[in-house]
């Protein structure tokens, strides 16, 4: 299949997720073609099968604000009618479905056919797209939708509940790992540059949003520090880093706390880790738990969203109530503090994630997907 692709290529899981799936696809023979406002910050080096197309976009004293939807209608269209395009998947409703609907009906007017994917991450349904702003196009965007799948059961939940879509339509398929990149022992190791004197690493990546929670981390951290030697390792950028590194400050723990910004390879980071906080307020999957997991970091989080559906509770790790920050400290210093419950910990959460997640389970899935839609759309 020729598939298209448009997710924001920044720093965050819907993006990554995104380009992990079109290197897959790509691997197993498909041909991919990204298409969005900057090459996705995972895809990396030259790839066999694997095209970028950057919308571009010219500046005009009318427009305040540039019309990137509609850019990236119009290039949707063109890469759709250029290179033949089986079908458009894209990630986050608004406005990438939005603009996918606009190419579909360009091209329906010339005779042709572009199927759209829509793939709801979390923040989309959540949050923006319940604005009265963006509610009604939301909505009308999924309900367009040749094909919906959700990361979660509770997002797939949330979008029937909120937006009034058929809860049938929407196909769960969650996020992934690929197994050889995300696991425990990688080489070379950095520990001993992020704890030069054998403390206890624990870790937070994300994009510092306040629905982070990064002050909690620190809180967090700061408990377990006055039991045990440890460091914080931050890894991502955002705007609460700055209110991060004041409460570390404000707490007295600032010289143990490391910001690393971001980085692409967080396998090389996660490999390290001892312990993994993410108490978030509110989840939508966690690709960051998973990803730990995996590299074989328990993890400490909260019970909200799709994270029960990823952190099995007492077996991978713990889960606990938003801004319970002395119930996390306690179970991550119980857990740092009893090396054979974290072998088991660590053990369990690898095997899990291998087992659920790895991509060789997940991807079939959206292959599974695309060939219904486009059966689907075949037959009408």
């Amino acid at each position: 299949m020729r598939i298209g692709i448009t997710c924001y290529p920044t720093y965050g899981g819907s993006g990554a997720i995104a380009t992990e799936l079109g290197i897959s696809l790509a691997e197993r023979g498909h041909e991919v073609h990204f298409v969005s406002y900057a090459q996705p910050f995972r895809l990396g080096h030259f790839r066999e099968r694997v095209f970028f197309h950057e919308v571009e976009m010219e500046q005009y004293p009318l427009f305040e604000h540039a019309p990137y939807s509609l850019a990236l209608a119009v290039e949707q269209h063109r890469v759709a009618e250029r290179v033949g395009l089986d079908l458009m998947h894209v990630h986050y409703a608004i406005p990438h479905a939005t603009s996918a609907w606009i190419a579909q009906q360009m091209l329906a007017e010339e005779g042709g056919n572009l199927p759209v994917v829509t793939t709801l991450h979390g923040t989309d349904i959540t949050l923006l797209g319940l604005h009265p702003s963006f509610h009604r196009i939301t909505r009308f965007s999924i309900e367009h939708s040749d094909g919906i799948t959700a990361v979660s059961d509770f997002l797939a939940d949330e979008t029937a509940r909120d937006f009034g879509v058929d809860r049938g339509r929407i196909q769960v398929v969650p996020n992934f790992i690929d197994p050889e990149i995300y696991h425990p022992g990688k080489e070379p190791c950095h520990r001993a540059a992020l704890a030069p004197d054998g403390e206890k690493i624990l870790m937070h990546v994300s994009n510092f949003r306040p629905v982070k929670r990064v002050e909690d981390v620190v809180r967090i951290y700061a408990r377990v520090r006055g039991r045990l030697p440890a460091r914080l390792v931050f890894v991502g950028d955002g705007p609460e880093r700055p209110r991060a590194l004041q409460v570390a400050e404000e707490l007295g723990v600032a010289d143990g706390v490391l910001f690393l910004g971001k980085h692409a390879s967080v396998d090389e980071l996660l490999s390290c880790a001892d312990l993994f906080l993410l108490p978030s307020e509110s989840e939508s999957f966690g690709l960051a738990a998973l990803e730990a997991m995996a590299c074989g970091a328990p993890v400490v989080a909260t019970r909200v969203g799709g994270l029960p559906e990823v952190v099995v509770e007492d077996e991978v790790g713990h889960l606990l109530g938003v801004g319970d920050v002395d119930g996390m400290a306690e179970a991550a210093i119980r857990i740092l503090s009893d090396p054979q419950l974290h072998r088991r910990m660590s053990a369990a959460g690898h095997a899990h994630a291998v087992a659920a997640f790895a991509k060789e389970r997940v991807v079939p899935r959206y292959e599974a997907v695309y060939q219904s839609v486009l059966a689907g759309v075949g037959a009408a």
